[in-house]
């Protein structure tokens, strides 16, 4: 459990990475780093201690040769978060889908009435207060995503204002094109960059001629999960992950559960390197690798895996051409390699 604990104590300002050895006599032997030390390893002076020069030379997400052995790099994203500015009638949605889609949602608006409208949306968090004010009090980092859907162009300006300051991954600005040039012009004329206004998504969300409020929210959270997935840095534990591994299993058995993970990936496979599925000791599954005829697949190996007994790490390959995994004649024509660890 060390590894999993370690990986919740890491802080979210840092740059962080979890290895894990894919083969050989150290299969199983894992570290983390962060801002390009090494802080914590399974194995004292073990493989990855030896060879850390080379780890921090080739540190990148994906799976990387290290003295002729595979070794899994995965950068730890944080938790993604959607910051909503403004909660009228196009916020509910987005605020909905937003949560659908797995992101932590917080509303800033400076109207009672309205804010209330965002809580019953489903905001994780709603902040009413001056919207300057209230966004000066978010960090910010590079797993947030705002999306301005203010009353107004003075609301706009001072949302941005205050974004400006901090870290962000995407700014998407809502409004007329009259609306966001006088608030572009308003802030170049404030001395703020023509880099830093270039960084705004407007009009915001792709363009497919959205009319309604939900459709309008569905073109926006189109745009951002865009933007979030061209950044390829899965966030690896995900507290819907994470909080099961460390917490204590309540049914019967020793609570011994598997954590698979897609670490390698050809072709059409239906998930990104990264994704987790994590299989408990009654065999229910918490998260998807893709579901169809391979997760089926890979979650009958984490059965046998949960009647062997002690650790287990087991790099596992599907082949999603093969004749079994065909469905009415139709296949994915990928494969992937996914590492079954046992957690105990």
């Amino acid at each position: 459990m060390g590894f999993y604990e370690e990986i919740k104590k890491l802080s979210k300002y840092s740059s962080n990475y979890a290895l894990t050895v894919l083969e050989g006599d150290f299969a199983g032997e894992k570290a983390l780093i962060s801002d390009s030390r090494l802080i914590w390893s399974s194995k004292e002076n073990g493989f990855l201690e030896k060879n850390i020069t080379d780890v921090l030379s080739k540190i990148d997400s994906g799976v990387v040769d290290i003295s002729g052995t595979d070794v899994y790099v995965e950068e730890l994203g944080h938790e993604k978060k959607l910051v909503v500015c403004g909660a009228g009638h196009v916020s509910a949605p987005i605020i909905k889908i937003g949560k659908l889609t797995g992101f932590k949602v917080i509303c800033v608006e400076d109207r009672d009435s309205f804010a209330d409208d965002a809580r019953n949306a489903g905001a994780d968090e709603v902040l009413c207060d001056d919207f300057g004010k209230a966004l000066d009090s978010i960090p910010g980092d590079s797993d947030t995503f705002f999306a301005i859907v203010t009353r107004g162009h003075t609301w706009d300006i001072d949302c941005l204002r205050s974004i400006f300051k901090k870290e962000y991954a995407y700014i998407g600005l809502m409004g007329s094109p009259r609306r966001t040039g006088m608030v572009k012009e308003r802030l170049r004329a404030e001395g703020i960059s023509e880099e830093l206004l270039n960084t705004i998504h407007t009009p915001i969300g792709l363009g497919i001629g959205a009319e309604t409020p939900e459709e309008i929210a569905v073109a926006v959270m189109a745009e951002i999960i865009e933007v979030k997935n061209r950044m390829k840095r899965n966030f690896g534990y995900p507290k819907e992950i994470l909080g099961p591994i460390l917490a204590e299993y309540q049914g019967d058995g020793d609570g011994r559960k598997i954590l698979a993970t897609i670490v390698r990936k050809n072709g059409s496979a239906p998930r990104q390197t990264g994704t987790k599925m994590l299989i408990m000791p009654d065999k229910t599954c918490i998260g998807t690798i893709g579901g169809g005829s391979a997760e089926a697949e890979v979650m009958s190996k984490g059965a046998e895996l949960l009647m062997e007994p002690g650790e287990r790490t087991v790099l596992h390959h599907v082949d999603l051409t093969k004749t079994e995994n065909t469905v009415n004649g139709m296949v994915c024509g990928g494969n992937f390699d996914v590492l079954m660890e046992t957690i105990l």
